[in-house]
């Protein structure tokens, strides 16, 4: 498996648009857009930093995963996401290495990348996503 990059960091909130008060307003990132991706139940804004960026993610529904999320643990840092270079490889991989994922396949997400989530009870607690970008 190669990992390109850390691509974003996904940082769950309960209001996109007072998200954006801070990583705009004060930080003074650039706003790169929205997108609801009904799947998953959230909508999510980037805001590019580098070569890198940080996704908000707002829930849609109370019973999506980023809501449950807040409910237990408050708003932050959600996930980490890598960059991968083939994610069909780097699942392969994981899986022959007896890692615990919660995608066996990987699935569309935001802005058509090819996703895949390790379950966080295989990497120390931490939800890390596996991303393809073509």
């Amino acid at each position: 498996m190669k990992i390109l990059k850390i691509d974003h960091l996904g940082i769950a909130v309960n209001s996109i648009d007072d998200g954006k008060s801070f990583w705009s307003g004060v930080l003074g990132l650039d706003f790169e857009g929205a997108e609801t991706v009904a799947e998953q139940k959230v909508t999510t804004a980037f805001f590019p930093v580098g070569e890198s960026e940080v996704e908000l993610l707002e829930s849609t529904a109370p019973d999506g995963p980023v809501a449950k999320y807040i409910e237990k643990r408050g708003q932050g840092i959600q996930h980490v996401a890598f960059r991968v270079e083939n994610i069909d490889e780097a699942l392969t991989e994981l899986k022959e290495k007896g890692v615990q994922l919660i995608d066996q396949q990987p699935r569309i997400g935001a802005g058509g990348a090819k996703i895949a989530f390790l379950h966080p009870k295989a990497t120390n607690g931490v939800l890390v996503e596996l991303c393809q970008r073509d």
